[in-house]
């Protein structure tokens, strides 16, 4: 099992959701509202703390556990919305998951 996390464009949230409910086996995501800023290299860096404070823009964290067959697919859906090639589109990312639990069920 494997953990799809990214960071995304908030204006590209509602068509990620649109074409993840097309999948019949979707497992379902996390969403988290945050703020962030990320690394382009060709735009001069703040100067002081002000500077850095505003520097952030809203981003959208998704995070989606999924069986290891999945992921690919996932990935190829989230590149496919939130890809426009230009800086502060965003970033995924894959991790392992040691264990995996749903609280409704009852423990082994």
């Amino acid at each position: 099992m494997k953990e799809i996390k990214a960071v995304i464009q908030p204006s590209r949230l509602a068509r990620l959701r649109e074409q993840f409910r097309k999948l019949p086996d979707f497992p379902g995501m996390t969403v988290t509202h945050a703020e962030g800023s990320g690394h382009h290299p060709r735009k001069p860096h703040a100067v002081g703390i002000k500077g850095e404070l505003t520097e952030s823009s809203k981003t959208v964290r998704i995070e989606i556990a999924v069986p290891d067959e999945a992921v690919d697919r996932l990935i190829a859906i989230v590149h496919a919305v939130c890809h426009t090639g230009r800086a502060g589109d965003g970033v995924v990312w894959v991790t392992p998951v040691e264990r995996f639990h749903r609280l409704r069920e009852p423990l082994a």
